[in-house]
């Protein structure tokens, strides 16, 4: 444990000092005040900022991962040399890697809300905003790090991030729609609900959109999880689904980095 937090630290450190990250949470912060000076209400400019969250966060998130990490390959076949676990050399690196860019999300909304000085209802409404863009944080930073480990070629690698970016943050959703229109003569509240879970951004947006009371905008998508996750049960569903979409590309990719010729 002690080697994987020397690790991260080298890492945070690395990555605190990166003018990208600085650059990230600046636009964050001033996408976040223009839109409170902007808009009419703290509300319509929250909720105008789940769209930057849902389309800049998981882009930019694992298009820097990704290339941070094969960046990173000289200094991992360093400590490769020296006698340290393979699994544990994976954690520090991810760590370090995630919990800068994780913060950076969350403190580039939270901050300007703060020091706009938002009322009550909307500044918990933003924080969960906020929660959502660190948690999508964590998950394309997972997924960007079995893609790498995967990848040997930086381009292709590259290529594939941007194609899963393209997957789940537009084209997924396409294909939800076609698919309940061609079958709605069929029940299809199971499996709507099924296909929200596997899609880390549609479940975003569809918890965000809860705290606006607008998931009836969203049809039957909105109705289906509006049904069964209105209710505490249902958002902790909704939590484990999330948990388990930073946790699973996690452990595919540190399965590939164990096994990977470096």
């Amino acid at each position: 444990m002690k080697m994987v937090m020397q690790i991260a630290v080298y890492g945070m450190r690395e990555l605190l000092r990166s003018r990208w990250l600085l650059a990230y949470a600046g636009f964050l912060a001033a996408a976040t005040m223009l839109l409170l000076r902007f808009s009419d209400t703290e509300a319509k400019a929250l909720l105008s900022m789940v769209n930057v969250v849902l389309l800049v966060v998981p882009l930019t998130n694992i298009v820097f991962a990704a290339m941070y990490l094969y960046a990173a390959r000289e200094f991992v076949e360093l400590l490769l040399a020296q006698p340290v676990r393979r699994g544990r050399l994976f954690g520090g690196l991810l760590l370090g890697l995630t919990a800068p860019i994780a913060a950076s999300s969350f403190l580039g909304i939270a901050v300007p809300l703060a020091f706009w000085g938002a009322g009550g209802a909307a500044f918990g409404t933003g924080l969960i905003v906020a929660a959502a863009a660190a948690v999508l944080s964590l998950v394309f930073s997972a997924l960007a790090a079995a893609i790498v480990y995967a990848v040997d070629d930086r381009v292709r690698g590259l290529a594939l991030a941007l194609g899963v970016w393209i997957a789940l943050a537009i084209v997924y959703d396409a294909l939800v729609l076609m698919a309940a229109v061609h079958f709605a003569d069929y029940a299809l509240e199971r499996p709507i609900l099924a296909a929200m879970l596997l899609n880390p951004v549609d479940l975003a947006r569809l918890v965000l959109l809860q705290q606006f009371d607008t998931a009836a905008m969203l049809g039957y998508t909105g109705a289906v999880f509006t049904r069964y996750f209105g209710s505490l049960a249902g958002m902790l569903v909704a939590g484990l689904a999330a948990a388990s979409w930073v946790a699973l590309p996690a452990l595919a990719g540190a399965r590939l980095f164990r096994n990977k010729d470096f």
